[in-house]
């Protein structure tokens, strides 16, 4: 099976004029559509709302093209919930799920309207702390630890996360809650990342659903809504099948009429926190080759690196890689295709089988569009790219722009002597 990027080589150029690389680019037409596929998968649930982890990619552009769709925001952090509020997206259209959180987070997300995520039990006493109550829609995050398997084996091991209540403590902080005033109950969990299977929801909306109802029989407590958080993946190699989410959406349908409808739950709501999947197939990381390089090894050098997309350094994480103008020439040179940081795992791909490559050849990096851009960072004083948006009509809109040198010295504003190179 074949990778094609979204935007072709002819594009790329009328781009380049304006933009040089490295850029990320995303596909408005691949995010309306995949955003309207989601909604119609979970149409049969009343209640349904997808909270975009704002963490994979936080764009205000991108953010308010999703919330056109009603999808609301997944915020772990002061700044996130801030880039929400900047967007128009409050209240309980905010879903804060943070961990070892600063009081003041719980404060800002309650004073935006949004629905706190409970990561622990010591946490009711801070957040209680901080607001002087406890809100009356409250969300807690659930841990079962071991491990979390499926037909196709070990998924991931929960019991090694930092994330999440055991099943006692949840019981314990839903009873606990319910004294000190909460009145409508979430529950969130998230057992396995990137899955690229259709098993993997249902399978967790059928241990949630068990879960709530448990819970409701057993506390008094009413679950209004379940989160089945992230974990839907994206075929990051060829090989890969993607997830069908019509087949995804139906398997949580069948595990919801069979749990929660005899059991009088019928009205619960059901969340999402995507992130990857909503996003990721839609960014590519668009760089030029610039360099070559012949001895142990043959490697070909970019103008991006690590800090524009830090996965494969970070996870040896594989991106496919599409030589722009080649798609049909035979992939006969092995390489590694390179960034210039002073770290050896600076590396978008390891002996990788592309065409050959030369200089000046634009090079697609796929699926980028989460945890691209945003896992960036300024590693040997390296600037981060701009971002732009590929419009439905063709046309390209900058939605960030690249960082220059002043952004990179502003945090030193203190020192007299860099005034110079803070503007």
């Amino acid at each position: 099976m074949q990778k094609k990027p979204f935007v072709t080589k002819e594009q790329l150029q009328e781009i380049t004029k304006t933009y040089p690389t490295p850029f990320h680019l995303y596909d408005e037409a691949g995010i309306r559509r995949n955003a309207e596929a989601l909604k119609a998968a979970f149409a049969w649930n009343e209640g349904f709302r997808e909270y975009f982890a704002v963490k994979a990619t936080p764009n205000p552009f991108l953010m308010k093209l999703l919330h056109e769709y009603d999808c609301g925001c997944d915020c772990s952090s002061k700044t996130e919930l801030m880039l929400s509020e900047a967007c128009g997206i409050t209240g309980q259209h905010i879903m804060f799920s943070s961990n070892d959180t600063p009081a003041e987070e719980f404060v800002l997300a309650d004073q935006l309207g949004g629905i706190i995520n409970l990561d622990d039990f010591t946490h009711i006493e801070v957040l209680e702390k901080a607001l002087g109550r406890i809100p009356e829609t409250i969300s807690c995050r659930f841990n079962p630890g071991g491990v979390f398997q499926m037909s196709n084996g070990i998924m991931d091991n929960p019991g090694d996360s930092k994330y999440g209540m055991t099943e006692a403590q949840l019981f314990e902080a839903f009873r606990v809650l319910k004294a000190k005033g909460a009145k409508r109950f979430g529950i969130h969990a998230f057992l396995a990342s990137n899955t690229v299977t259709n098993e993997y929801y249902p399978k967790l909306a059928g241990i949630l659903f068990d879960l709530a109802v448990r819970l409701e029989k057993e506390t008094g407590a009413d679950v209004a809504f379940i989160n089945l958080s992230g974990g839907i993946g994206v075929p990051y190699r060829p090989e890969q099948e993607p997830n069908d989410i019509a087949v995804i959406g139906e398997g949580v349908r069948r595990r919801f009429e069979e749990i929660l409808v005899p059991a009088g739950m019928g009205d619960v709501a059901i969340y999402t926190e995507l992130g990857r999947f909503m996003m990721a197939p839609y960014g590519c990381l668009v760089t030029t080759a610039i360099h070559e390089k012949h001895t142990h090894k043959e490697y070909v050098g970019v103008d991006a690196c690590a800090v524009n997309l830090m996965r494969p350094a970070m996870y040896g994480a594989y991106h496919h890689i599409t030589v722009m103008g080649k798609e049909d020439a035979p992939c006969d040179r092995m390489v590694d295709v390179v960034g210039s940081l002073c770290e050896n795992n600076d590396k978008f791909a390891i002996d990788r089988m592309l065409p050959a490559i030369d200089k000046g050849d634009m090079l697609v990096i796929h699926d980028t569009g989460a945890h691209g851009f945003s896992m960036g960072y300024s590693y040997n004083g390296k600037l981060k790219s701009a971002e732009l948006l590929l419009r439905e009509d063709g046309s390209v809109q900058l939605i960030r722009r690249a960082e220059t040198p002043s952004d990179y010295f502003a945090t030193f504003d203190c020192f007299e002597e860099f005034a110079h190179l803070t503007k």
